[in-house]
């Protein structure tokens, strides 16, 4: 193969990775973000962008992440199908006692929940079809629907900081600077009561005229009606409870969190076969298999800009803010991560950062505050556009079946007006909080 010059390297690099980006987004007659991402990186290794040896590299980066991310995903959409999630938004509605403004703000706090142990992309593709169908069924019109809706996909990423588990890229970041479950959720735990605070904050704003007075509580279907298999429900809370243990223990014994997972999983699916309220094989089916694809194929691809030397501007720039101070460092670090994740997907930034941070050769609370900034803002930052994260780009889908058409400028508008502040007073409480514990 002839070497190619660092100048035309540096190109090919860039031009490999926003081709496969815009296949990923774009989906041209269907066409699968694995197939997409695993062309790129066929290409990346063809052309030499790529070296055979990054492949190694790149599995070690995120095969622990990748099998996280699939258990959690079948057991949220086995729970799914038994209506546990559907269980849950009937008592919280039923909570709320005609309150049309405690429903919302105990909707966000269920989202919230969902978001910490299933993940943010479970909480948006799950709990956004039942939240509309229960304000569907309480009379709401859609204008009166929208915000509950719109608030239900926005928290679901705006509070997946707390857990390692909580978001895709937790996990990665995590597993890149060897930080264990507990010692992860001391730090973020706190900042995601923040995030959820602030959040909520923005939503009232936004959405307080738009917010219906009241409803019928008593046009609502008791919660024990939603379930379909008594007895999986109640295993469900055992396995739970286990995945929970799981974690916890996760970190003095030195496993990956992927081994809880997959077990709790593994179990979860064999009870479930003999149940007749779902299909495992249908479970398995739509689990997301894709993203096994996705996460090495694009990790290859964006490595390759590694290769090509691109990311060492970004080093230099967290250096430079790092002489300033620890709340520089945060919001530079945070907002840089967070306009990268709204640009080109919050994936590619996730390694993009990494790799920047460790390029910057940071030491002390200056690292673990870049460290901490990078997961905030790609957690954050993709709600500023509807590209931001797959996971927005199939949550938009879902609205659009139910009859809920959101056009890419509506949410632009949108999503910069609500996501920034609470990107903003996050990453401050970061900076604080870190330095506290530092």
């Amino acid at each position: 193969m002839v070497t190619l010059h660092g100048e035309i390297l540096t190109l090919l690099a860039v031009l490999l990775f926003l081709v496969t980006l815009v296949l990923v987004i774009w989906q041209p007659r269907g066409l699968s973000i694995g197939v997409s991402a695993l062309g790129g990186a066929i290409v990346a290794l063809a052309i030499g962008v790529d070296q055979l040896a990054n492949v190694v590299t790149v599995w070690g980066i995120v095969w622990n992440a990748t099998i996280t991310f699939v258990a959690v995903i079948i057991i949220s959409l086995i729970l799914d199908r038994i209506g546990f999630f559907e269980w849950a938004a009937l008592h919280v509605l039923g909570f709320a006692r005609g309150s049309a403004l405690r429903a919302f703000v105990y909707l966000l706090i269920l989202g919230a929940i969902v978001a910490s142990v299933f993940a943010n992309d479970g909480a948006a593709l799950i709990l956004t079809p039942i939240v509309y169908q229960q304000t569907r069924v309480l009379g709401f019109d859609r204008r009166r629907a929208l915000p509950f809706v719109m608030a239900a996909g926005f928290i679901a990423d705006t509070t997946s900081l707390p857990l390692v588990v909580s978001n895709l890229v937790n996990i990665v970041t995590a597993n890149i600077f060897h930080i264990g479950f507990l010692t992860y959720a001391s730090r973020m735990a706190p900042i995601d009561v923040v995030s959820f605070l602030a959040s909520l904050g923005v939503l009232l704003i936004y959405y307080r005229r738009s917010l219906p007075r009241s409803y019928d509580p008593t046009s609502l279907e008791t919660p024990k009606s939603a379930l379909r298999d008594i007895q999986l429900f109640r295993l469900g809370w055992v396995v739970l409870v286990a995945l929970l243990a799981g974690y916890l223990l996760s970190e003095p014994f030195h496993f990956p969190v992927s081994v809880p997972a997959s077990v709790a999983a593994l179990i979860f699916l064999l009870a479930a076969s003999r149940s007749s309220a779902l299909s495992s094989r249908m479970v398995l089916r739509e689990a997301p298999w894709r993203i096994v694809v996705f996460s090495v194929g694009m990790y290859l691809v964006v490595y390759g800009l590694f290769n090509a030397g691109l990311t060492v501007y970004l080093s230099h720039g967290l250096a430079d803010a790092s002489h300033h101070g620890v709340l520089a460092t945060a919001l530079v670090g945070g907002f840089g991560s967070g306009i990268l994740s709204a640009i080109m997907n919050n994936m590619p930034t996730t390694l993009i950062g990494a790799l920047s941070i460790k390029g910057a050769h940071l030491a002390g609370i200056s690292h673990n505050i870049a460290v901490y900034a990078l997961v905030v803002g790609a957690d954050i930052g993709p709600k500023f556009t509807p590209i931001g994260s797959l996971a927005t780009l199939l949550w938009l889908h879902v609205l659009d079946t139910k009859g809920i058409k959101i056009t890419w400028g509506q949410y632009f508008r949108q999503g910069i007006i609500l996501a920034a502040p609470v990107l903003a007073i996050t990453l401050i409480a970061l900076a604080g909080w870190v330095t506290l514990l530092h």
